[in-house]
């Protein structure tokens, strides 16, 4: 559905170019959710932005649904955007108009006719829950609402691709799980493939089917979500996704239980999280488990456990031990002296 090939993006600033974008491949398949996550300044935004050209590569290759946007005329990218919707953080709603205006505009522009622009804005307003607020106007609405006028304007073009660019940074916990439940229930009855960019791990975990990690330009690791999750291997994607350093425990402390055994994490997956694997552990072999933090993440398909475990025994029963773990379904990863 959308195909990156080499795509990269220079900005002139006086006799500086600033490569925002470098050189950056990824392949997002039709009814996916496909998320890029980076700290600020990583080139997300540029990056989502080339998607639909809004800014036009300095090289590299964008095709949508196998066509090569660069190859086309304006007419026939104005075509082609109109596969294309997108949200931002900022909303970008008219303030003087009421929110059924809002999302009629973009339709009135196309010369769409009357009784079809007043089908969709009802359809879509319906589906993300605002059809008693069609007559209120931005500044009568909460963030939540905003954002969620600002998805049907995007949905009304009824395109094929949404693109969502930090669509949730700007709203509470609360408003933010809203808008993600509202994402995901749109992926999954209206089939659209959806392409986002965000900073907040909690949107990758709830809703993304696969991720890539973005830091200065480039994309630095990429995979499915429970891979990324249970296996990083690029610092950037650590601090991320939790890894032995996020448990924030004091380093002097961690000192101590290297010198006193072995540091493990682990990481149950679905079912596997209702074992009580440890408990097993300490009853079937001559180690004493100990556990230093923990937590559980819910994923979009899965279940992740997660647990910094202290393991105390003899090395031949400490191998058995993990060997037993790792019989069990349990992803073992020894932390690093």
């Amino acid at each position: 559905m959308i195909e990156l090939t080499n795509v990269s993006k220079n900005f002139k600033l006086g006799e500086t170019t600033v490569e925002a974008v470098k050189e950056v491949s990824l392949r997002v398949e039709k009814g996916e959710i496909y998320g890029v996550v980076g700290y600020s300044g990583a080139g997300k935004s540029t990056l989502v932005r080339c998607i639909n050209f809004l800014e036009k590569p300095t090289s590299g290759t964008v095709k949508i649904a196998g066509q090569d946007l660069a190859s086309l005329n304006a007419k026939e990218l104005r075509e082609a955007r109109r596969k294309i919707g997108m949200i931002f953080q900022g909303y970008n709603l008219l303030k003087t108009a009421t929110v059924h205006e809002n999302v009629a505009l973009p339709l009135k522009l196309e010369g769409l006719e009357k009784q079809l622009i007043q089908e969709r804005v009802e359809k879509y307003l319906s589906i993300v829950g605002l059809t008693d607020k069609k007559e209120h106007y931005p500044a009568q609405l909460s963030g939540g609402q905003k954002q969620r006028v600002a998805i049907a304007r995007a949905l009304a073009h009824e395109p094929e691709i949404l693109l969502s660019d930090e669509a949730t940074s700007a709203l509470d916990p609360e408003t933010t799980d809203s808008i993600l439940k509202l994402l995901l229930e749109i992926n999954q009855t209206l089939g659209i493939t959806i392409f986002l960019i965000t900073h907040e791990l909690e949107v990758i975990e709830r809703i993304c089917d696969r991720v890539a990690v973005m830091e200065q330009g480039k994309i630095v690791e990429a995979g499915s979500v429970l891979d990324i999750f249970t296996n990083p291997r690029e610092e950037t994607t650590k601090r991320f996704v939790g890894s032995e350093a996020s448990f924030e425990i004091p380093p002097e402390l961690l000192e101590h239980y290297k010198q006193t055994g072995k540091l493990v994490s682990l990481y149950f997956v679905g079912q596997s999280t209702d074992e009580p694997a440890l408990a097993l552990v300490s009853r079937h072999f001559d180690v004493l488990p100990s556990i230093l933090a923990g937590g559980i993440e819910n994923l979009k398909n899965d279940t992740l456990g997660k647990l910094l475990v202290h393991l105390k025994g003899e090395e031949e029963a400490y191998n058995s031990a993990i060997q037993f773990l790792i019989e069990k379904g349990i992803t073992v990863r020894e932390v690093a002296s």
